[in-house]
């Protein structure tokens, strides 16, 4: 079985202010980084442009069309105070729902073993009829709900480490007893949101913060007794990963001090609670990680370990 690598050049096309972090350079440096010989054996495919109706299992009608829009024609519209959509957004945003949802597809199939979306801006912070945070459309929520939908997944586990609470996601996910989500991040830290208190109407929402220092050690011991024990326990059938990359040390916006090595562990930890439980099926989402040198060794690791490696 392989690894699917999902991209599409639209993502490059979804243009911000000069000098913002959430810059197109985040694809073209995991771009660099995956044509190493190494990963040649990925099958890559490009990320279909999605429907409307596919975006709304999770955003409201009104909400995407108020969305489609807004979208320019030129210039920058800024639709909250640090989100903002171009000429190209508009494109991109669909084909990042596209792209989590055939991996989902090509996943629940088994026509692969796994499968890794590049696609920008990212989505676990925009709520049901809420863009914020760089996030327009909640990509890796809209795959947990599909994989529901499309292909009669009964439990999904979508598992955030992101250094930035999933506000979004659990959100959209509050009342859902079908869906696990689980989170770790750094408080306080933007959103606000992810206080272990808060634990969802069916007690599915799993929050473990960690705080500004912690390292590889302490994210190692929060994330094996706070969700992996929780995952084994609610045996999904499909996990979905919210994979920020902007918890390693060079980071510009976090203070958490994870190395690539310990995304390469989170990894290979989350494979073994697929193989348990889900038959391997793991789909893998880009969201933060604004370090361009850290986001390429982390991607790199995180592949590897997709892989097998």
């Amino acid at each position: 079985m392989t690894t699917l690598y999902v991209s599409h050049p639209s993502a490059l096309d979804h243009g911000l202010q000069t000098g913002h972090p959430e810059s197109p350079e985040r694809i073209r440096a995991i771009e660099r980084v995956l044509e190493n010989e190494r990963f040649a054996g990925l099958v890559r495919g490009m990320a279909p442009k999605a429907a409307p109706e596919v975006v709304s299992l999770v955003h409201p009608v009104p909400y995407v069309q108020a969305i489609i829009e807004a979208a320019p024609t030129e210039g920058l519209v800024q639709i909250d105070g640090d989100t903002v959509m171009s000429p190209g957004t508009l494109e991109a945003i669909f084909r990042g729902v596209g792209g989590a949802v055939h991996a989902v597809d090509a996943v629940m199939k088994g026509e692969c073993a796994n499968a890794f979306v590049a696609m920008r801006p990212p989505g676990h912070h925009a709520e049901r009829m809420q863009a914020m945070g760089f996030c327009l459309f909640n990509n890796a929520a809209i795959a947990a709900r599909h994989a529901k939908v499309a292909h009669g997944a009964t439990r999904v586990a979508l598992v955030d480490w992101d250094v930035h609470h999933g506000n979004g996601s659990q959100d959209i996910f509050w009342d859902d007893a079908s869906v696990l989500y689980a989170s770790t991040h750094e408080m306080p830290l933007y959103p606000g949101t992810g206080a272990a208190s808060e634990r969802g109407n069916h007690d599915t929402i799993v929050n473990v913060p960690l705080r500004a220092g912690d390292d590889g050690e302490v994210f190692r011991e929060v994330f094996e007794a706070g969700i992996l024990r929780r995952l084994d326990a609610f045996a999904p059938d499909l996990i979905v990963i919210s994979a920020g990359f902007d918890a390693h040390r060079l980071d510009p916006l976090a203070n958490i001090q994870l190395d690539e090595s310990d995304f390469g562990w989170a990894t290979r930890r989350l494979m073994e609670v697929a193989d348990k439980h889900a038959g391997g099926r793991i789909v893998s989402v880009l969201e933060g990680g604004y370090s361009l040198k850290g986001l390429g060794l982390s991607v790199a690791t995180h592949v590897d370990a997709l892989m097998g490696r």
